[in-house]
């Protein structure tokens, strides 16, 4: 009996010693101050729209506001960096996307570890991208572009944002697959260079389908292909690229969350059920949807889940930027 007893005040101690640790107080009063979540590229662009419907829905399960910090800069480094240097307290964030967190690895020489240093929260949402063009260009389909840039060597230009960006590593795939050669024409972001290819400074543009979809529905640019797996539901006759004859194209943009590498655990569970819940909510789902991207469903926004998908694309990308030789300036 006395056995029995000694075990259960040693359980009963073990258990109290547990609740009081500073970690685990500290995420049980999570979070009692605005949070900052960094998006790493300018306003206006997909990650930053995703970032923006779901911290709304998020700010409502918590009870703080989330203030939305765009960071811009070499191709999204720079906010991820910031978001690494952060305190791991839960009150910094990052919304980053491919670029972010699979690209940029592969491109420079990083003070940090893409997949390590980082603590997944939850996967977001995930849209091909679109292949678009000035709305005078000659050439009504994909084969009919990939003749006029075989006809036109070095004379047409596609816009990215920046080296190893999606845009630009699909470009450069293009070119390799299609014996194609045209120039590239770095931007900031998504509005500028849709505004020079809707006013025929550049000829051609690969960016997220959200982006890309309302300019098309506006007949202000014309699309050429889809990057996904099937055809945009907002859009149906936008062939994919499998269809117009290039599978090797077929390319997903996604969005996620992550918190700085450290963040407690419990902290991370707060985070992660205050994003299922904004992703649950019509109005977030109505709005992504709207997008053009549709959300992860919710077996697979997990953290678990999320670091398994960031690093089979790792897996899966990394050998390909470094075959096809882009690197990062």
């Amino acid at each position: 009996m006395k056995l029995h007893r000694r075990k259960f005040l040693h359980l009963a101690m073990a258990a109290a010693a547990l609740a009081v640790r500073p970690d685990n107080a500290r995420a049980l009063a999570y979070p009692t101050r605005p949070i900052t979540l960094i998006v790493p590229f300018p306003a206006g662009g997909v990650v930053d729209l995703v970032a923006r419907s779901v911290a709304e829905g998020m700010r409502a399960s918590l009870g703080q506001p989330i203030i939305i910090e765009n960071v811009a800069g070499a191709n999204g480094g720079t906010g991820a960096g910031r978001a690494v240097r952060a305190a791991p307290d839960g009150y910094t964030l990052i919304c980053g996307a491919w670029n972010t967190h699979v690209g940029n690895g592969a491109l420079y020489v990083l003070p940090y570890d893409v997949l390590n240093d980082f603590a997944p929260v939850s996967l977001l949402a995930i849209a091909p991208m679109m292949i678009v063009a000035r709305k005078n260009l000659p050439a009504d389909d994909l084969s009919g572009l990939v003749a006029w840039l075989k006809a036109n060597p070095d004379k047409a230009s596609q816009g990215t944002l920046g080296v190893g960006s999606p845009p630009h590593l699909l470009g450069v795939l293009f070119q390799n697959i299609t014996g194609t050669r045209f120039q590239f024409v770095p931007y900031r972001g998504t509005p500028p260079a849709l505004q020079d290819v809707m006013g025929g400074q550049i000829d051609l543009l690969i960016l997220p389908g959200p982006v890309s979809l309302p300019q098309v529905q506006a007949d202000h640019v014309k699309a050429y292909a889809v990057t996904g797996k099937s055809r945009l539901a907002l859009a149906p006759n936008i062939p994919t690229v499998s269809e117009a004859g290039f599978p090797e194209l077929t390319f997903l943009n996604w969005v996620a969350l992550w918190a700085p590498k450290g963040t407690p655990e419990g902290v991370i569970a707060k985070l992660n059920a205050a994003v299922s819940a904004a992703l649950a909510q019509p109005a977030a789902r109505s709005r992504i949807a709207e997008l053009g991207m549709e959300a992860f469903p919710r077996d697979q926004q997990t953290p678990e889940a999320l670091r398994e998908f960031q690093k089979a694309e790792i897996e899966k990308w990394w050998p390909v930027i470094k075959a096809a030789n882009i690197k990062g300036e």
